[in-house]
């Protein structure tokens, strides 16, 4: 009955309230106007999804909330994941409104947007240690189940950096048709296998993440007809880098998450680099997706290849569980 009750109904019903709330959320969004305006210094082929609805990841949080919260009193820890993803979810809205409905395409200032994220950061692991959740102690992946310890400053840094930049790194991602939906839900699938191995009782939530990830696809894979926007990819990032922490694998986010760090990477490359040359680029465009766009590859084989290369990851990590 565990597998019925606590693996396949959370995803089957996120997954039916994302295929329908789909349709209805993006006629709410054209109506209001909530329209994706896209830069014109970016990928000269995307100017044609100018108009396509955004904010699209509140379809993704509705579809989580609505399903975890019948879980959440048998597994607490489902609360606590609720709350990164909510805390994010808000931050990317923000940003999304901003663009959006005040017409300023600049969004929430840098200073801000991190800022913001520092809070729901602090407020996340100032629970976890006020209840007693050990977030000193890290799995190590391909150890087959060693871990290292880490204790004052150093574990703290570790913390912050693996949530600043698993968010950002699901947010840069974000920016092809289908590509942090597609690689996430991955990710997703691979937290779901080892908490359901381990018991960590976070299986009903990210199966619920998983699910109303599948219908959001139907809708957002190319061509996109929803854009998750800020919304979505924030959230999102605070889902996955939350469940790893309360797995004690943030370690494993470099790795499972792969898409995520090239991502980041590429953008911290491409602007060192135009600062040091005064003016030549590393990549023909940051981030990576846009590089490889412009050197020839259509969305869709951006979307297949890092699909890929999530998939082969996260069967490598498993093989050494």
């Amino acid at each position: 009955m565990y597998m019925i009750t606590d693996i396949l109904m959370p995803l089957g019903i996120s997954f039916v309230i994302s295929l329908m709330l789909s349709p209805i959320i993006i006629w709410v969004l054209r109506h209001l106007k909530i329209l994706q305006v896209i830069r014109k210094e970016g990928v000269k082929s995307h100017i044609r999804k100018t108009g396509t609805p955004t904010m699209g990841g509140l379809i993704i949080i509705a579809s989580i909330v609505a399903v975890s919260v019948l879980y959440s009193r048998k597994y607490p820890n489902i609360s606590i994941v609720l709350f990164v993803t909510i805390g994010f979810g808000i931050i990317g809205f923000m940003d999304d409104y901003i663009k959006v409905v005040m017409k300023d395409t600049k969004g929430l200032a840098p200073l801000q947007k991190i800022t913001a994220q520092i809070v729901v950061t602090t407020v996340f692991l100032f629970y976890l240690y006020n209840n007693s959740f050990d977030i000193f102690t890290y799995e190590i992946p391909f150890s087959t189940g060693k871990s290292i310890h880490l204790s004052g400053i150093a574990g703290i840094a570790l913390s912050y950096t693996a949530i600043l930049g698993t968010v950002n790194g699901v947010n840069f991602t974000d920016g092809i048709d289908g590509l942090a939906a597609s690689v996430t839900l991955l990710v997703l699938c691979f937290f779901t296998v080892v908490s359901i191995g381990i018991k960590s009782g976070l299986e009903p939530v990210t199966c619920s993440a998983v699910g109303g990830l599948m219908g959001f696809l139907i809708y957002n894979a190319y061509p996109a007809r929803v854009f998750m926007g800020d919304t979505g990819s924030l959230a999102l990032g605070g889902f996955v880098v939350a469940v790893a922490l309360l797995m004690k694998m943030p370690l494993f986010l470099p790795v499972v998450g792969i898409i995520y760090l090239l991502e980041v990477l590429s953008v911290m490359i491409q602007v060192t680099y135009f600062k040091i040359t005064h003016g030549k680029r590393f990549f023909k465009m940051a981030p990576i997706h846009h590089h490889f766009e412009l050197s020839g590859y259509s969305e869709t084989q951006v979307v297949v290849l890092f699909s890929i290369i999530t998939a082969g990851v996260c069967i490598a990590l498993l093989f050494f569980m």
